[in-house]
């Protein structure tokens, strides 16, 4: 017997099969091919259609039944994993009537800004552990305010993930997880932030009915059997955002416990089980797969928009072989690449430095002294210092940080990389070979909550190796201290 799991992303929808005993993967495709396009029909928007998702999820899973020739009839169980953030609106009748607004959109972030001012620091602190920010509430006030046609159409609002388990049980619902991911849930009262929907004059009635993480949450009815060929009457058993799904496919679940990603963008995603936060402006906030009223276990989110990106943007302006090129040349370079200096903000305002424009910068570049193996070890140290600089800033407020774990499919595959955040946090960093799609097909297995079965099956299966803090750290924090030094030279300049 198998189970399922999507994870729906803005460039593609992937999906695994995973032994329903064992947990192992015997298969895992992504569709489209190529990107899905995102729509931007003014500066700082980005939108997709919702029913586009839904054409690849059907593509997807066709495909991978027919690729790994299993019978459709052993799916037992189906696991989502979804776009954080994104709002999609549907009328009477279940059908969208707009494109959804996405996580990369920024069209809200004065409702939100105005949002925080108004209700002040301390309820947004104690009841939505953050502030409202450009998350899915402050969207659908904008919604409201700018196409008040739509708005009177709205029958309910919904998350990506939502959308999609509509799609294939036709029951509107979603999670209490999932509405904390949009600043939607009330922490203090244990439900939906009515309070915010009537700052932002909207109907808390749009509101989907509730279900659990792990319960059944509908069941395949037999239009989306048809046009997937996954069984009728099977159960989604499991629902999560990406990056607390990212976090579980990790084995991230216990305070302490911190899963780190390094792609486009750097993700610190720290399990906390405490509730009071100071720096609610820089770190996002959200209930865990595992959060429950007795046991709050909370992720917090630290996003580094400028990543791998910066590292991308080096290997195509260098022309550069291969990333294995020019980590191989990086190596050849001592440590602090010899003053160079590589600060990778390029890709927009940063939340860790209250959503200022930093920008990418190369400082103390020595035509003389300086090659192409010095950038790309500056440029993977200098990433590597915006990691350091969002851990060290957790661990200030109120994060402790015992174990670090990363998929082993983006910048932590490079020794230089990972062995700098290694160094200078102190800390081991586990790789594991998983995905979000596997970790969402195995937790639609999850049972009775328990989830040190779940960690012990798969950590067994998926480690691949563990980089060591090195003994001697100076040149290591000599040249994070120079990198501090120049980016606080600039943070004084925005």
């Amino acid at each position: 017997m198998y189970y399922i799991g999507l994870d729906i992303g803005s460039s593609s929808v992937k999906v695994a099969l995973v032994e329903a005993v064992t947990g192992k993967c015997i298969g895992s495709l992504h569709e489209p091919p190529n990107e899905m396009k995102i729509q931007a029909p003014e500066q700082d928007w980005a939108e997709q259609d919702p029913d586009l998702w839904w054409t690849y999820v059907c593509k997807a899973i066709q495909r991978i039944i027919k690729e790994t020739k299993i019978a459709s009839e052993k799916i037992q169980a189906i696991g989502i994993s979804y776009q954080m953030h994104g709002l999609v609106v549907v009328d009477k009748d279940g059908n969208s009537i707009r494109p959804s607004i996405i996580w990369c959109d920024s069209r809200a972030v004065e409702i939100g800004k105005k949002a925080y001012a108004q209700l002040g620091h301390e309820y947004c602190a104690t009841h939505l552990l953050n502030a409202p920010g450009n998350f899915t509430a402050s969207k659908l006030k904008w919604v409201r305010d700018h196409e008040p046609d739509v708005y009177e159409r709205i029958h309910k609002f919904m998350l990506p993930g939502d959308y999609i388990a509509y799609k294939l049980t036709g029951e509107i619902t979603t999670t209490p997880n999932g509405l904390s991911e949009g600043t939607l849930w009330d922490y203090a009262q244990e439900g939906v932030a009515t309070r915010l929907l009537d700052h932002y004059a909207i109907d808390p009635d749009l509101t989907p009915d509730l279900v659990d993480n792990f319960k059944d949450q509908g069941k395949v009815h037999a239009q989306a059997s048809q046009e997937t060929g996954l069984p009728k009457g099977i159960s989604i058993t499991y629902r999560s955002g990406d990056q607390p799904n990212n976090a579980l496919a990790l084995n991230v679940l216990k305070p302490g416990q911190v899963a780190v990603t390094g792609g486009t963008s750097g993700v610190i995603y720290a399990v906390t089980n405490g509730l009071k936060f100071d720096e609610i402006h820089k770190v996002n906030q959200f209930a865990h797969v595992n959060y429950t009223e007795e046991h709050p276990v909370v992720g917090r989110l630290l996003n580094i928009n400028g990543a791998g990106i910066q590292y991308r943007w080096l290997k195509q302006s260098t022309a550069a072989t291969s990333y294995d090129y020019m980590n191989k040349k990086a190596a050849e370079v001592a440590i602090g690449a010899n003053g160079l200096v590589v600060l990778p903000f390029g890709n927009g305002a940063e939340r860790m430095f209250d959503n200022r424009t930093i920008g990418t910068q190369i400082a103390h570049l020595n035509l003389n002294q300086h090659q192409n193996g010095h950038l790309y070890r500056a440029t993977l140290e200098g990433i590597a210092f915006a990691f350091v600089y969002g851990m060290r800033l957790l661990k200030r407020d109120h994060t402790h940080i015992e174990v670090i774990r990363a998929g082993d499919d983006n910048l932590f595959r490079s020794a230089i990389f990972s062995d700098t955040v290694a160094t200078l946090i102190g800390q081991e960093i586990e790789m594991y070979h998983t995905t979000g799609a596997i970790g969402a097909a195995r937790a639609a297995g999850i049972t009775d909550a328990d989830f040190d079965h779940f960690e012990a099956s798969n950590s067994s299966n998926d480690h691949v190796h563990t980089y060591v803090p090195l003994a001697n750290s100076n040149a290591y924090e000599e040249a994070y201290q120079r990198w501090k030094k120049q980016l606080e030279i600039n943070l004084r300049k925005t």
